[in-house]
């Protein structure tokens, strides 16, 4: 009997794109929420939309850690212009300084290129086998990829329905601008909870109050 030869990195290939398919459910339990059902009913036909490349969002999200969204724009668009499409394969063609010079630190672009030389550790998972817990622990091992870029990744490649960033400022001052009595990290944490289990669209919603382009990775 032919064993069949299964690609390691099919489910790459296979992930979700577009809309998620969870959304139609958590705006209608959203709209409910005494607190996010006015924001709702103003974006009646726009959600969170995923590219299904995760290698794509990965220097994407370390490019806009904390600086402006313009900067972050011009950016990555130097660094496609320069490489291409955001592949491993042609990022590995580059070195560090000209990676760098597209306006990244020097630290970011190594970030980029260590991800990039260890891609197939990166990317070879059995991605719907693993907990957030689990792939949140498997994304921050990479070096340059704290908590609020595996967050980033988590929401806008992944589209795991339930995840809420307290590192996000814009997040945390979207809260704030809703509910101004609510100022700690800690606190506007604990208040989110009452989004689970969409709390990922719960976020999509108030970034929409603060910027009027949705957010994407």
């Amino acid at each position: 009997i032919k064993q069949e030869v299964i690609n390691p990195l099919s489910s790459i290939k296979s992930m979700e794109k577009g809309r998620p398919h969870w959304w139609d459910d958590a705006v209608s339990f959203l709209s409910k929420d005494e607190v996010l059902s006015s924001v709702i009913s103003q974006y009646p036909n726009e959600g969170l939309e995923g590219r299904g490349d995760i290698f794509y969002t990965f220097p994407r999200s370390i490019i806009r850690q904390q600086i402006s969204v313009i900067a972050a724009d011009a950016i990555w668009a130097r660094l496609v212009e320069k490489v291409g499409d955001i592949t491993p394969e042609n990022i590995v063609k580059y070195t560090q300084d000209e990676i760098a010079s597209c306006g990244l630190t020097r630290p970011k672009a190594s970030y980029i290129l260590g991800v990039a030389n260890q891609s197939d550790d990166f990317l070879n998972q059995n991605w719907e086998d693993l907990s957030d817990n689990e792939l949140h622990s498997h994304l921050t091992k990479f070096r340059g990829i704290g908590p609020w870029t595996a967050e980033m990744m988590m929401i806008f490649v992944f589209m795991r329905p339930d995840i809420f960033s307290p590192g996000d400022v814009g997040l945390l001052n979207a809260v704030r601008k809703l509910i101004p009595n609510l100022q700690g990290k800690d606190e506007i944490t604990k208040f989110a909870e009452r989004w689970a289990p969409y709390r990922t669209a719960a976020s999509w919603f108030l970034w929409r109050t603060l910027d009027p382009v949705p957010v994407e990775y």
